[in-house]
């Protein structure tokens, strides 16, 4: 088993990211590490990525 060694702040966050907006736990782990833990650019930025192209 892989060692998780995100904090639980930055899991939590993870977490709701992707069941809220329906992106991949990667793509949200990328967003915060860009973005850091700011909420709202987080789900801009995740509605974003989902939106039709």
């Amino acid at each position: 088993m892989v060692q998780d060694r995100r904090s639980p702040e930055v899991g939590e966050f993870v977490r709701r990211l992707v069941e809220k907006t329906g992106i991949t736990e990667a793509q949200a782990l990328e967003l915060v590490s860009l973005l850091g833990l700011n909420w709202a650019s987080l789900m801009r930025e995740a509605k974003a990525m989902k939106a039709p192209q």
